[in-house]
């Protein structure tokens, strides 16, 4: 696979644009795309990490699953020319540019019980209340929040297992573009990390821009770079039948 996209990113065509959303520091937001269209996300003001989740929004019991996605691409190295897979066996996104390969599938994100001993005595948002808010907005319950990436999160595992914060493989401008598979009901959660080392609740605002589905090429990297994502792809056309 290639390396990291190179920065900053390609200017957008404007008529190109179907929405633009900034999520402050705290806070979530959800959205629906449409297959083929593509979100950048971006950090436009300075570093967060954000939490992301998704559901088929034509059956919403298929759900992002990291677990298979590690599993069946043999790494936990999501960058791009990856794919991101359903507990269905189908893709929903393909990671078509990342200027930073550094996004963490294993930890999950904060919680209540993770910020009072973060941050003790004070009351913040957290990725979990987020999103089980996020759930019940949507009709949904949180038994059906799926475990969720945290994007610009850059955590890697220690030789012994555990994990660590490597903060140099983030900095200024960073962005991923994600092409959506099939149309999905995301959700996002704008909350620090728990391995976020900064002592101070300090989460910044992130960017995130819907740009107009284009139809992908037919030797498109993402859905030709491994076998797993072939097969992957070619249930994503037996389910549209």
């Amino acid at each position: 696979l290639p390396g990291v996209s190179e920065k900053p990113a390609l200017a957008l065509v404007q008529d190109k644009i179907i929405q633009q959303e900034v999520i402050p520091g705290g806070w979530y937001w959800s959205t629906q795309i449409k297959a083929n269209e593509v979100l950048r996300i971006s950090l436009d003001h300075g570093f967060s990490s954000l939490a992301l989740v998704a559901w088929n929004a034509k059956d919403t019991s298929e759900r992002m699953n990291l677990p298979d996605t590690v599993k069946m691409q043999w790494t936990t190295g999501l960058g791009k020319g990856r794919v991101i897979f359903s507990d269905m066996g189908k893709v929903m996104f393909s990671i078509v540019e990342d200027s930073c390969g550094a996004h963490d599938c294993l930890m999950g994100g904060s919680t209540a019980a993770t910020n009072a001993q973060k941050y003790p005595g004070q009351t913040l948002r957290n990725t979990r209340d987020n999103l089980v808010l996020l759930s019940t907005k949507a009709g949904l319950d949180k038994r059906d929040i799926p475990a969720m990436l945290s994007l610009f999160a850059p955590v890697r595992v220690n030789e012994d297992g555990t994990f660590l914060w490597n903060a140099d493989l983030i900095s200024a401008g960073d962005y991923v573009e994600l092409r959506a598979e099939m149309d999905m009901l995301l959700g996002f959660s704008n909350c620090p990390h728990p391995l976020d080392p900064n002592p101070h609740y300090a989460p910044n605002p992130v960017s995130i821009t819907r740009i107009a589905a284009t139809t992908p090429a037919a030797d498109d990297l993402c859905r030709t770079a491994t076998a797993e994502a072939v097969r992957g792809f070619e249930n994503n056309s037996l389910a549209a039948m």
